[in-house]
């Protein structure tokens, strides 16, 4: 009781302490999201030209291209999730800058001209009896579609709903504005007559000259100095040149998970405790040399299977080829090293194969196989009735072979058409299942057949084979190489050791110091996903941008493939014009060769070519037909400045010191060849044009993209 009435007599006060103890809570939460990123920001994915992306919206794409790619129709390459989101990325970046082009000029696709494009497009759902395109027939889809949403309806071999067929007619509009806007970016962009004729005459003029030259390496770099202020105003003058996105700098001390030469040895002497026979529970096991299972021996101890292939004498490694070719069935080789493995190899079987073969064949595939026919369409037949034709096909066949080329267009192997349905291959060339292999190597040239893959029904002809050689089957009792859990314990102690010893003194001297190798990587940027010599590490990317990491802190990070990187951030990159430190690497060399060319000027005051020879004691060079459309000096090297001058002199005439990339040229005009005129220049202005306008598109929205204000967050969440 006593206590409950200090409570109460005290409950103001806990009151107050309960109330600040809250309002510190709130306090903190406003002061973390005071960093540009407020809990109202958290579904920003990116802000393009005032247009918010909402990750939300974002996502939901992503999942859409997850789930494409995980379908059975998809036939592309297999992408990572940062390759996928990056193009999703890429497709919505595009979209928003373009249309935002469009509304600014006025340009959009009216109902007409939508019905013109879903027309053009030949959609068979919209044609007629007689082929043509029926109208009717596209507003009675699009009703039932609206009625029906969001269930799916057939549609070109798949199924859409309404929002689906809203997505194609969106894709279609975005084309046809594409279109439009590029034609007309490129109908101004058409050269005249009088472009062309100048062109030609860039091309075909040309003109002997005479110069004296004066190397900017002819200046010792002791004579010129360069300031900070210099490299600075120079920067600045350039800054198209040297500006640079935001980008962090890193290095970093790798420890490989690599197996250690132990590891190695107790794989092998592991390996050969399995050849023999042994005691298991008062049972006898018989080991890889007696077993008569060879393959079941190998499902529970080895991690390679049995390939129930012969392959000849250059399929093994050099070191071991003659070694295992010339076993005796039954005999053994090994332990040995190959390919990343341990291995004892067991000759199983050997016979006298052809080494390549020539067949014909047609292939009768079904629905579901991924096939098409010649239009390009899939395949509908089910597989009894692939069947069915195939028997009629080898029946036809087998009555004449001439006949082979009357059915050839049946065929599903569009490719082999084209070469009358042959096919030479090696023996064991890929993509060629096991019965076919048997059939065409091991059966007698003229003999025909029905082989059945995963392709379809094949009826097969053989046409040739080459002289046999002898082939060998073996097994191998494989471990792949790893390293073993002391060693990775050890590797990971050195990591280990390295962090704390880095923590107490400078991680580049530490790293010396053991010699460990420090690979330096430079312009980071926020949404990279690979790092040089360490593959995808996208979590090293993120912490290098996290607000708390500071230069000079490091991290250990786990490596996919095992083992482990010690990384430190060594610059923080802000986007704007590069350091003085880094752009001098091109920077300087130009500012020294400007001030050694005022050296050189300081120097010539004779205005004449013989004069400034002789004074200099420089000899008169002669560069004879040179050419504005190739303006390289022989000897010298490209001098577009040097060349173009030389083409507005008058004969005999010095010109006026010339910097060009490699040093002071001073050039007097001999001689100006000009090509005849032609009646018409049509040829040369139509190519200038098509220059111009090649890969339009492309520039038209790297352009836009440059013009673009792009907030992009992406880093923030991935």
């Amino acid at each position: 009781m006593a206590i409950l009435n200090k409570i109460r007599q005290r409950s103001l006060f806990l009151i107050l302490v309960i109330a600040m103890a809250l309002f510190a809570f709130v306090l903190a939460d406003v002061f973390k999201n005071s960093d540009g990123f407020s809990t109202a920001d958290q579904n920003l994915l990116a802000t393009i030209n005032g247009i918010d992306i909402e990750r939300d919206d974002f996502e939901k794409e992503f999942q859409n291209q997850i789930r494409r790619q995980n379908s059975d129709k998809y036939k592309g390459p297999k992408l990572s999730d940062k390759q996928i989101r990056d193009n999703v990325w890429s497709v919505e970046l595009r979209s928003v800058i373009l249309k935002n082009q469009f509304n600014r000029i006025g340009i959009f696709v009216e109902k007409n001209q939508m019905r013109s494009l879903i027309k053009n497009f030949s959609f068979n759902e919209f044609k007629n009896e007689d082929g043509l395109f029926d109208e009717n027939k596209l507003n009675e889809f699009i009703a039932n579609l609206k009625e029906i949403s969001p269930l799916k309806y057939p549609f070109n071999g798949g199924e859409i709903n309404y929002n689906d067929w809203n997505n194609i007619e969106s894709d279609l509009a975005q084309n046809a504005l594409d279109n439009s806007y590029s034609n007309m970016i490129s109908s101004g962009l058409r050269s005249t007559l009088f472009d062309g004729k100048t062109n030609y005459h860039f091309q075909n003029d040309n003109a002997d000259i005479k110069f004296v030259y004066f190397p900017y390496s002819s200046i010792p770099d002791s004579l010129t100095s360069v300031s900070n202020a210099d490299l600075t105003a120079y920067i600045k003058g350039n800054s198209k040149k040297y500006s640079v996105e935001k980008s962090r700098d890193l290095v970093y001390v790798k420890f490989d998970a690599s197996p250690s030469v132990k590891d190695e040895k107790d794989i092998a002497d592991n390996l050969s405790k399995l050849i023999i026979d042994r005691e298991e529970y008062s049972e006898k096991v018989l080991g890889f040399k007696n077993t008569a299972d060879p393959e079941s021996f190998l499902n529970r101890y080895s991690d390679i299977k049995l390939s129930n292939s012969y392959v000849f004498e250059n399929a093994f490694d050099i070191e071991n080829s003659s070694k295992i070719f010339n076993l005796k069935p039954g005999d053994l080789y090994g332990p040995y090293k190959e390919a990343g493995f341990i291995k004892i190899t067991k000759l199983l079987d050997t016979k006298m194969i052809s080494d390549s073969t020539e067949v014909r064949h047609i292939l009768i595939s079904y629905a579901g196989l991924g096939m098409s026919n010649l239009n390009g369409e899939p395949i509908s037949r089910t597989k009894a009735q692939a069947k069915t034709t195939a028997d009629s096909v080898y029946r036809l066949v087998k009555r004449n072979r001439n006949n082979f080329k009357k059915v050839l267009d049946l065929s599903s192997d569009t490719q082999s058409i084209q070469l009358a349905g042959m096919r030479k291959f090696p023996y064991n060339a890929e993509g060629f299942g096991d019965k076919f292999r048997v059939f065409s190597f091991e059966s007698r040239v003229g003999e025909i057949s029905i082989i059945e893959s995963n392709y379809g029904f094949h009826v097969v002809e053989i046409l040739s084979q080459n002289k046999k050689r002898k082939a060998v089957k073996v097994a191998d009792l494989g471990i792949k190489i790893e390293a073993s859990e002391r060693t990775i314990d050890s590797i990971f102690n050195s990591a280990s050791k390295f962090e704390i010893l880095a923590s107490k003194s400078d991680f580049k001297e530490v790293a010396k110091e053991n010699n460990y190798s420090l690979r330096p990587i430079n312009k980071v940027r926020h949404l990279n996903e690979n790092i040089p010599g360490l593959g995808a590490q996208r979590s090293i990317v993120r912490w290098l941008y996290e607000r708390d990491t500071d230069v000079g802190d490091f991290k250990r990070f786990n490596l996919q493939n095992g083992g482990y990187v010690v990384a430190m951030l060594t610059s923080i990159n802000k986007a704007g014009l590069m350091s003085t430190d880094k752009a001098s690497v091109t920077a300087l060399p130009a500012i020294k060769n400007k001030k050694k060319a005022e050296l050189i000027l300081k120097k010539i005051k004779a205005e004449t070519l013989l004069k400034i020879s002789e004074n200099q004691n420089q000899n008169i060079q002669t560069a004879l037909a040179v050419n504005i459309s190739s303006p390289t000096l022989s000897g010298v090297g490209n001098e577009p400045e040097v060349i173009g001058n030389s083409f507005g002199l008058e004969i005999g005439q010095t010109s006026k010191a010339i910097l060009g990339n490699s040093g002071v040229f001073y050039v007097s005009l001999d001689k100006l060849n000009i090509a005849q005129d032609l009646p018409n220049y049509l040829t040369f202005a139509n190519n200038l044009s098509a220059s111009k306008i090649n890969n339009l598109n492309t520039k038209i929205y790297e352009a836009l993209k440059e013009a673009s204000e792009i907030e992009d967050n992406r880093g923030l969440f991935y």
